[in-house]
């Protein structure tokens, strides 16, 4: 008689866990309702209804300084009803991190509902896609830009096989993108790829990633990117010069406006790290991008400082700021400009 309990008991629960795993996957509930352990969900699973916000680290650290902290975090807090996924290249698939983690970044971002990091696997990720004969065939060490150009390729392939939106890890979300099929304009007539949103198999990167390949120039900083993209862009569209706040439409693809992403240009950088000059109100914009590649003096955020990017911190990276910034003296703030 007790087996028998015990038999029915186990089919009751695996049912039940069916059951619960499949009302996961259910768009509005996955993330807010979280019945399973994230740990049990595979990078099939997580990113099977191309709805990701899609973060990646082509460097082999395991510790996100706090800029990628913050900006993992905000995208998680802006986009609660939707994955917001970390691959990172240090990882592999024998490590488990998770919020009881030494690393204090990987701690508090594991802790979020909706937070999910996996390994970054060039081999597998450039399968079936014109990437892998150029990724055999290219020598990384002989490459002066490997970091930024595997991302370059990465983004891509991560987009045509999941769909989503990409960003780099120095952008900190704002509020919603309202558009699925976009490119970030970073001036006028030329798009960034530090952000950029389609669907699964779109055209559009699949003529990317066919570009990058044929017009392969590792010498060159950008070509593989933001370069790449402009090309791309201006092949289909006759581009022309952004007027007010207005966005632009082409081949079913939106081109938006420098003050969505850029409000700051990278000239300007610094204006982040100087005292928030609250006439700055980025009503406009629905995420920043802090131009991290040109701080090279590695400027910190600092507690009490009444920066901008302090600020920018406290409002929309509250447990980042918390505990990386407030939390930590000295070499924690120095640490955290140290990403792409």
């Amino acid at each position: 008689m007790l087996k028998e309990i015990q038999i029915v008991l186990c089919f009751f629960f695996v049912f039940v866990f069916a059951i619960l795993y499949e009302l996961s996957l259910q768009s509005g509930c996955v993330f807010s309702c979280m019945p399973i352990a994230k740990r049990f969900l595979t990078q099939e699973d997580v990113m099977s209804q191309s709805r990701c916000i899609i973060f990646v680290e082509t460097t082999d650290r395991l510790e996100p300084p706090p800029l990628v902290s913050c900006s993992v975090e905000s995208a998680a807090r802006i986009y609660q009803d939707r994955p917001v996924v970390f691959f990172m290249k240090g990882l592999n698939n024998s490590t488990w991190l998770d919020s009881n983690s030494t690393y204090a970044a990987f701690s508090l971002l594991s802790a979020m509902k909706n937070v999910f990091i996996f390994p970054l696997q060039m081999e597998t990720l450039f399968q079936e896609t014109p990437l892998l004969p150029w990724y055999h065939k290219v020598n990384a060490t002989q490459e002066k830009h490997w970091v930024h150009i595997s991302s370059d390729a990465s983004r891509l392939a991560l987009n045509w096989k999941y769909g989503g939106i990409y960003m780099d890890t120095d952008v900190i979300s704002i509020r919603p993108i309202p558009v699925a099929n976009f490119l970030a304009a970073q001036a006028s007539q030329f798009s960034s790829n530090g952000i950029f949103g389609f669907p699964h198999h779109h055209w559009f990167i699949w003529d990317c990633m066919k570009d990058f390949v044929q017009n392969y120039n590792g010498r060159i900083w950008g070509n593989q990117g933001p370069l790449l993209m402009t090309r791309r862009l201006r092949a289909l569209c006759n581009l022309t010069n952004f007027h007010n706040v207005e966005d632009q439409s082409c081949q079913n693809i939106s081109f938006l406006h420098p003050q969505r992403f850029y409000p700051i240009p990278y000239p300007a950088w610094r204006q982040y790290y100087e005292v928030w000059d609250t006439s700055l109100d980025f009503n406009d914009s629905y995420a920043l991008h802090l131009w991290n590649f040109m701080n090279k003096e590695h400027k910190p955020v600092v507690a009490g400082s009444n920066t901008l990017v302090e600020n920018l911190y406290k409002t929309y990276c509250p447990t980042t700021y918390k505990e990386l910034i407030q939390g930590t003296e000295g070499s924690g703030h120095m640490q955290q400009n140290k990403t792409e």
